[in-house]
């Protein structure tokens, strides 16, 4: 949304075509790099650390990328809908650096990763609430063995829930628009990485300390399979403090990382 920011004098209808285009090429660009190197160039060499050892059916595939270009379009008008209140000075959103300093810049970078992660655990956990699931989260769980694509493959209501965020970080903390882009672009690295369905952290991630706080490809492909717990994002800090952990979730993190490599062909 940063090329959307700085559009201060155009219409939301402009805004929200140029914030849809500028999500949809950072969503297109990591989920397509990652979707050629996990599925592609380098499925044989990983496939050991394949979470769910088989590939994800094409109809699943298709399904995704349907959802998500809908996602887009929910994000691009919730995008310009947060630029058009920032402009009348309904938000906390800054638009220059000095107003708050450099320091401060990074630090609501830090914040608005924390805060994102906060938000989705508990929208994420409300969304499975038995009389709110089919309306807004049955369809990203229809990615029971998911890839890359369906970082973004949500229902229009949960696409709205998740860009949420939007609005909420920016009338939370005070936010420069860069810094603001920051902390998106952090968003769809982790979202992509986390469905891509490989395991890419090193065994003795859980032997570590590390455990206590970042999150795995493993734990959320689980949450996936199990359709409960591992209800975190970035972290994994709330899933401990709340006891929502799979049970299994240590063990299966530990049974992917264990995984013999193929032998190299000769």
């Amino acid at each position: 949304m940063l090329a959307a920011f700085s559009l201060q004098s155009v219409g939301f209808l402009q805004l929200a075509a140029g914030t849809t285009v500028e999500v949809a090429l950072r969503y297109f660009a990591f989920a397509g790099l990652a979707w050629w190197v996990a599925y592609r160039l380098c499925r044989t060499r990983w496939w050991h650390r394949k979470i769910i050892a088989r590939l994800p059916p094409a109809a699943d595939v298709r399904r995704e990328l349907g959802y998500s270009a809908l996602t887009l379009v929910i994000f691009g008008l919730m995008g310009a809908a947060t630029i058009v209140a920032s402009r009348h000075g309904w938000t906390r959103m800054y638009w220059q650096v000095a107003d708050y300093g450099w320091g401060w810049f990074w630090g609501s970078v830090a914040a608005g990763i924390v805060l994102h992660d906060t938000y989705f655990y508990w929208t994420h956990r409300l969304m499975h609430h038995p009389r709110l699931f089919a309306a807004f989260h049955r369809v990203h769980h229809l990615s029971t063995n998911p890839t890359p694509w369906a970082a973004y493959s949500f229902a229009p209501l949960e696409a709205v829930v998740e860009a949420g965020i939007f609005p909420v970080a920016v009338c939370v903390l005070p936010m420069h628009p860069l810094a603001f882009g920051l902390v998106m672009l952090w968003q769809i690295v982790f979202n992509v990485l986390g469905h891509t369905g490989y395991e890419f952290h090193p065994r003795w991630l859980m032997n570590s300390w590390l455990r206590l706080v970042l999150n795995t490809p493993t734990n959320h492909v689980q949450h996936h399979e199990k359709m409960k717990g591992n209800y975190g994002l970035y972290f994994n800090v709330w899933d401990r403090l709340m006891g929502t952990n799979h049970p299994d979730y240590e063990n299966r993190f530990r049974e992917v990382t264990s995984r013999p490599k193929p032998e190299a062909k000769t």
